[in-house]
């Protein structure tokens, strides 16, 4: 695990983020809220961190805010037009957040966000994460995941690689897993993501869980694969031992099946420095399987030399297969 990596930044950045999280607030309160809408957030919050972390800061002087309101409905009101009414929650939101963002003016960045961990792992090493609320997430090779928890927010970015996920479900406190601008919500459930470029892919392992992509959306449940892009969203459906195979990771190993040769090299590749290269494209179709080792390149190519008869050249740092 990483120590937390914190990011300065300036004022002005804090104050800009400040008033565009007030905005978004404003418009999930008091607008006809829609879809388009909710991707549009997602994709400001997967923007920059800081924009995660004053957004759920900024909520959470806007709930607080709520509370008081209600405490103090029996006060009479005095007379106000329609307009000057409409204009009001705005105006109070302002005054919060802006508020809250005095009392903290004299703090560090880094105590600004205790709650904010970011974890990240090198390549070839995988790690459990266990959250305060009783979930895991297992973090794979040469990834990199954002996580916030308090009292009124669960969410986590992955901001690359690929994460397995076994949630505590809290149907008042959902957890939210961002990712590329795509929003996966649990209910209840072990899911696995991965992240690669904008495209996100999510298999279901049990129970089941929202994938929210643009203006689409589905729900998964077990067995079912999602693969998303900015303007698609594919739902298959597999067997629940090939997801099961797919998380082999988690006990160093790796399933194939039938798989052609530079996927394989390709998967291999993710979890070690020393590289296999399938130099020849007549063979890259080849397919082999089996259980091999994370760690496995030797054992790879030795069922390649076997089984179709390749040569294999160790230039150190990388590993060549042809014919």
């Amino acid at each position: 695990m990483t120590e937390p990596c914190e990011k300065l930044t300036s004022s002005d950045e804090r104050s800009s983020a400040s008033i565009a999280a007030a905005e978004w607030i404003q418009r999930r309160h008091f607008w006809n809220w829609n879809e388009k809408d909710q991707a549009e957030l997602d994709a400001w919050l997967a923007d920059d961190p800081l924009n995660l972390v004053t957004y759920l800061r900024t909520e959470a002087a806007w709930n607080r805010t709520e509370r008081l309101a209600a405490l103090n409905s029996t006060t009479p009101e005095v007379y106000a037009s329609p307009e000057e009414k409409s204009r009001r929650p705005f105006f109070l939101l302002f005054a919060s957040v802006f508020a809250f963002a005095g009392l903290a003016a004299g703090a560090a960045w880094y105590a600004m966000r205790p709650s904010e961990m970011v974890y990240a792992t090198p390549v070839g090493v995988h790690e459990t994460i266990s959250l305060a609320d009783g979930s895991q997430i297992e973090l794979n090779t040469d990834s990199v995941l954002r996580a916030r928890a308090d009292g009124n927010q669960r969410v986590v970015m992955l901001e690359r690689g690929e994460a397995f996920f076994k949630i505590k479900h809290e149907a008042a406190h959902p957890f939210v897993v961002l990712a590329s601008g795509h929003r996966v919500t649990d209910i209840g459930t072990k899911f696995l993501i991965r992240e690669t470029g904008n495209q996100v892919e999510v298999a279901v392992l049990e129970g089941s869980a929202k994938l929210e992509s643009g203006a689409r959306s589905a729900v998964l449940k077990a067995g079912d694969v999602a693969v998303a892009v900015s303007q698609s969203l594919v739902v298959m459906k597999k067997p629940v031992q090939e997801i099961a195979n797919a998380v082999a990771w988690q006990r160093g190993m790796l399933v194939f099946s039938q798989t052609p040769l530079v996927d394989v090299a390709s998967e291999l590749n993710r979890y070690n420095a020393r590289k296999l290269v399938i130099a020849d494209s007549a063979i890259a179709k080849d397919r082999i399987g089996g259980t091999f080792p994370t760690t496995g390149v030797d054992e790879v190519t030795a069922a390649a030399r076997l089984l179709f008869g390749l040569r294999v050249d160790d230039r150190g740092n990388e590993v060549v297969i042809s014919r």
